[in-house]
């Protein structure tokens, strides 16, 4: 999704002043460390074709080899891309699919298959129902077509954008967190999803505006990201507990994706544009994967099980933002409104 383009961005100069003085606000103080480990470090996503990269999924069955997609106007496409050199390895066309309309995100279930989200919908509502495609994790990297199984879904409380798709890694089950500029929702699918019918997902907890999200490789945790925050929520009885925790996410402007390394040690943040970056964060070991013991510090759930959306750019310890916090509020309001007046037109 893009955020402003580039056809409008000189008519609200506004936003783009304010944009300009979040990303001074909000930079980190320098790079991390490099980590030896295989997909462990930041990379730049050097495929020209790669212009709107909006999901990420670590491969399990390819050291550092990451799964990304366009966010539209590409089509039935998935990229593999090498961390060790930024190169895409592989280029998969899905078949026995329809034309994507708002491809939004990718995640790796237990099944050792990948789950693309069609789920965008820009107006909130246009669509009376969006995708998911699957297809198995090919062992051997080079371009190649496959067929994908289609799955047709809706929410039990009405049509909504959403840019978060997430399969839990022991459970196998879907969920999507919903994306509003108010409050989203975190949505569960059924059971097992099914190409036959219509998959209903229900609304279990409420979430701020999220881009994307992931679970950790043991399932303990559930990371979601915005585009200026970030954190991990301990993951119990197939629900987000309490405010989470938050992650030194970085400023990255049109933040849209997030994944765990394997190992579940790092979180991997991504964002759209031509040779965009990856950056590499580091989680706490309570972060990483089993659930935070009751007495880690979180802060308290409003209305939900995973906060609100005042949740995310907060001051203190463990924080990213503190200095900017105020400039993050009035820079979110300011964002939202030209949002509001620049949305694209909904694809037919």
């Amino acid at each position: 999704m893009r955020l402003l383009p580039v056809r409008t961005a000189l008519r609200v100069p506004a936003v783009a002043a304010v944009t300009a003085a979040l990303a001074l606000a909000v930079l980190p103080a320098g790079p991390a460390a490099a980590d030896e480990r295989p997909g462990a470090a930041g990379f730049t996503i050097a495929d020209p074709r790669i212009k709107e990269s909006s999901g990420l999924a670590a491969s399990r069955i390819h050291p550092g080899v990451y799964w990304t997609h366009n966010d539209s106007d590409d089509g039935p496409y998935v990229y593999a891309v090498d961390s060790a050199t930024g190169r895409t390895v592989a280029r998969v066309t899905l078949t026995g699919i329809g034309t994507p309309r708002d491809v939004e995100a990718i995640s790796l279930g237990p099944d050792g298959q990948l789950y693309v989200g069609d789920i965008g919908d820009n107006r909130d509502g246009t669509w009376d129902h969006v995708w998911i495609y699957r297809f198995p994790e090919p062992k051997e990297l080079h371009d190649a077509t496959v067929r994908a199984e289609q799955f047709t879904v809706t929410y039990a409380d009405g049509p909504r954008n959403a840019e978060a798709l997430m399969v839990h890694p022991v459970t196998g089950r879907v969920y999507i967190a919903s994306k509003n500029e108010q409050r989203g929702g975190l949505y569960e699918g059924p059971e097992r999803l099914s190409a036959d019918g219509n998959n209903v997902f229900r609304r279990i907890a409420d979430v701020p505006w999220v881009t994307d999200g992931a679970f950790s490789p043991d399932g303990g945790r559930l990371a979601l990201r915005g585009y200026f925050w970030a954190r991990t929520y301990p993951w119990r009885d197939g629900r987000p507990q309490g405010g989470g925790d938050r992650v030194d996410a970085p400023w990255q402007g049109q933040a849209e994706s997030v994944t765990y390394t394997p190992d579940g040690r790092t979180l991997m943040f991504g964002a759209e544009g031509a040779n965009s970056k990856v950056v590499a964060v580091p989680v706490a070991p309570d972060a990483a994967g089993s659930p935070a013991p009751s007495g880690a510090a979180s802060r308290p759930a409003t209305g939900g099980g995973a906060g609100s959306a005042a949740d995310g750019p907060a001051d203190g310890p463990g924080g990213g933002y503190g200095k900017g916090a105020l400039v993050l509020a009035v820079g979110t309001a300011l964002v939202l409104g030209g949002r509001r007046l620049l949305r694209r037109r909904p694809r037919g």
